[in-house]
């Protein structure tokens, strides 16, 4: 094995940022039961246990990949102005991020009480009620 290819495959400037972002591909196009860890890692270029040092498993990456997904969802709705915009955000949020979309709304897929995705589905359902909170009472 030459210099050049255990650089490659020992070393990555964001491993985590492209495992995530080769998640995201296999998801939208395979679905979130298609994913592997070794594929994943094959497809960032280093070894198939590179991975693990960031997500301990299947279940921890489809959850640390919910909690992005759950984050952004938050800064959309937040960034609507109001209950009418934040629906337009929540249809636009499920059109432009479909894996992540997919992933969110599967909770056998994830770690429940995992802090992060706790911390990020609650942000969110905090933007939702802020939009509902300026609506008229019956």
């Amino acid at each position: 094995m030459t210099t050049e290819r255990a650089d490659r495959t020992y070393h990555h400037g964001d491993l985590r940022r492209a495992v995530l972002a080769a998640a995201e591909e296999v998801i939208r196009t395979e679905g979130p039961h298609a994913l592997s860890l070794r594929d994943l890692a094959r497809r960032a270029g280093v070894s198939h246990a590179a991975p693990a040092h960031h997500f301990k498993d299947r279940t921890g990456l489809l959850t640390a990949f919910a909690t992005e997904g759950w984050a952004l969802f938050a800064a959309a709705l937040q960034a609507a102005p109001d209950l009418r915009e934040r629906g337009v955000a929540h249809v636009r949020f499920a059109r432009e991020h479909p894996a992540h979309f997919q992933v969110m709304f599967q909770p056998a897929l994830l770690r429940a009480d995992d802090p992060a995705l706790r911390a990020a589905t609650e942000e969110a359902a905090a933007a939702l009620r802020a939009g509902v909170a300026g609506l008229p009472t019956a």
